[in-house]
């Protein structure tokens, strides 16, 4: 979890309900991540409004939106970069698929 200063310090959980969020919104994790990266404000504004749902399931993304300014929105897209990489699992060096034993 990343602890963030907006409105009040609030804390960054990308948890299973926030990437269901994302997909609805974008279709993938990845896509979401590649238009903030883009520069996209309203990519920036649904991953910080996704990743602080934990807190407050009432949040709206409007609401988020004026938590964010210029003067922060960079270093606000650093902190939903480090949360997101420490959400997801460590790269093993495999593809991560299952494969069924041969049945012989």
């Amino acid at each position: 979890m990343e602890v963030i200063e907006l409105d009040k310090p609030r804390t960054l959980l990308f948890d299973l309900n926030a990437f269901a969020e994302l997909e609805d919104k974008f279709g993938s994790l990845d896509q979401a991540f590649q238009k903030m990266q883009a520069g996209s404000v309203k990519a920036t504004r649904i991953l910080l409004w996704a990743g602080l749902l934990h807190e407050d399931e009432k949040l709206t993304e409007r609401q988020v939106g004026a938590m964010i300014s210029l003067t922060n929105v960079e270093k606000i897209m650093e902190q939903i970069t480090e949360a997101l990489t420490a959400a997801l699992p460590e790269d093993t060096g495999t593809d991560g698929n299952a494969v069924a034993p041969d049945p012989q």
